[in-house]
């Protein structure tokens, strides 16, 4: 609905202060919209552009440990961050069972990690219980866009998991995982000249 018709609508028709006050929001956002796109060539969420990224980071993990979590991102539970982790929009963290993601990791947009089900709970009508089993995340991961790790996962330190895997069982460390489910595709090599992935061979 268009600005103008929602300010003909109650309550907005007959309270001024709230009606200026809608009106400051459309301005905020629209100076926020101008100035990320100008500066970071980027539109954002509104809520994202009015809060610092890190600071949700800050609250929930400790300050001055550099963790970035994005304000779309829902964690629940217990959920440990190592430093220098970037936690991106859209994610969700189940941290019900528990959650350890090591430092310096990537969870990229849209993950999900999963430390409990209601898979047993629902087909049996509510008879039996929920599942639950924390997950692992070592040092210096990349988790692609919209992976799922399920519940009781470990996955080892330096590894890779693809965009859209769906992560059943454990990952060992250097190694890359993609998929559904997930299987091992190539082992990840860290030396002084840099990063290099070797194939593990065809399924």
């Amino acid at each position: 609905m268009k600005l103008e018709e929602i300010l003909q609508q109650e309550p907005f028709r007959s309270d001024a202060a709230l009606s200026e006050l809608l009106c400051n929001v459309h301005k905020l956002r629209d100076a926020l919209r101008s100035l990320t796109k100008e500066k970071y060539a980027r539109i954002n969420p509104f809520i994202e552009s009015v809060f610092d990224w890190k600071e949700k980071g800050a609250v929930i993990f400790g300050k001055d440990k550099n963790i970035t979590v994005y304000d779309t991102c829902t964690l629940v539970g217990n959920v440990e961050v190592g430093e220098n982790t970037w936690i991106g929009p859209y994610s969700a963290l189940d941290g019900t069972a528990g959650i350890r993601i090591g430092k310096n990791c990537s969870i990229s947009s849209g993950v999900q990690i999963l430390t409990h089900d209601t898979v047993k709970w629902a087909v049996s009508g509510g008879k039996a219980e929920y599942e639950y089993a924390p997950v692992e995340i070592g040092d210096n991961c990349f988790i692609g866009t919209n992976a799922v790790i399920m519940k009781g996962v470990k996955i080892g330190n330096h590894c890779v998991i693809g965009a859209g895997a769906i992560v059943t069982a454990d990952v060992p460390g250097f190694h890359v995982a993609s998929g559904v489910p997930a299987k091992i595709r190539a082992k990840v090599i860290v030396s002084d000249d840099g990063v290099s992935f070797e194939p593990v061979g065809a399924d």
